[in-house]
């Protein structure tokens, strides 16, 4: 298919999908009662009133304190993951020891376990070490090399890194985890970027696990504001919601956009290799 005919078929398929954002977009600039009556996608009467309602608390909070929580908690699961992953997929790679094929085996199977089987053990865990309503059974977690989909990425990944690299630093005098840290992460920084993109933006819209550990109002992350729009008023305040809305999907744009070439280049790359 020539270019003539492929772009404007790529750009059809993007309208569906990019609809929703435009939609929500323009819409945070509408009134509470057109959202709900009109279907138009451009507002009758512009308003700023949705953002500058963004500025008052919300259950005494302000929303910036979301927007601090969800980036705290995000980064730190993205930071947390990418070291976890990375050395335990470094371990399944490139280290010769017992048990290594039944225990990579182990661990990719995990990834078809439901995350529901564990939540009431893990609450229980948290409730009793008392860290219940903090940030630390969203970060602890992912310390422990639990997201078994990016283990199977990086060690892909590692694979494809010749051999000969590491007897070269080991003749050099470099031992397992100065070959970790100096050959063979360098390696795979697209991998690595990979992992922290999808962890950041999984975490960020995470509803379920933050729900189930945050209650106090000063701790809640944006997923969890926007329920107060609708919870803790007399009326559906559906304009700010929208407006909130729309800011917390900049960060996210944002982030992707700055590792948008790592990211396809650690998709286009890995497991290529044997």
């Amino acid at each position: 298919m020539s270019r003539r005919l492929w772009h404007p078929a790529v750009i059809l398929l993007l309208i569906p999908l990019l609809y929703p954002i435009v939609w929500l977009a323009f819409a945070s600039f509408k009134s509470g009662s057109e959202i709900v009556q009109s279907l138009a996608l451009l507002p009758e009467e512009w308003i700023l009133d949705n953002y500058r309602a963004l500025g008052d608390d919300l259950a005494g909070v302000s929303a910036g304190r979301f927007f601090v929580n969800s980036t705290i908690v995000a980064a730190s699961c993205a930071i947390a993951n990418v070291a976890s992953c990375s050395l335990a997929a470094y371990a399944f790679a490139r280290l010769r020891f017992r048990l290594r094929a039944p225990l990579f085996a182990f661990t990719l199977a995990t990834i078809m376990l439901p995350v529901h089987i564990v939540t009431i053990p893990q609450y229980s865990l948290f409730q009793r070490l008392g860290m219940v309503d903090t940030f630390w059974p969203l970060i602890l977690p992912k310390l422990l090399a639990t997201d078994a989909f990016f283990i199977f990425l990086m060690v892909q990944f590692m694979r494809t890194i010749p051999r000969e690299l590491d007897e070269a630093a080991r003749l050099d005098g470099c031992g397992s985890i100065r070959i970790f840290g100096s050959v063979v992460l360098p390696l795979v920084r697209p991998a690595l970027v990979t992992t922290a993109i999808f962890t950041f933006i999984w975490t960020w819209n995470d509803f379920f696990t933050q729900l189930i550990y945050l209650s106090s109002p000063e701790k809640l992350t944006l997923p969890l504001a926007l329920r107060l729009f609708i919870d803790t008023t007399d009326h559906n305040a559906f304009g700010p919601m929208l407006a909130l809305s729309a800011l917390a999907i900049v960060p996210i744009l944002l982030f992707f956009a700055a590792f948008q070439r790592l990211l396809v280049e650690g998709f286009a790359t890995s497991g290529l290799k044997g």
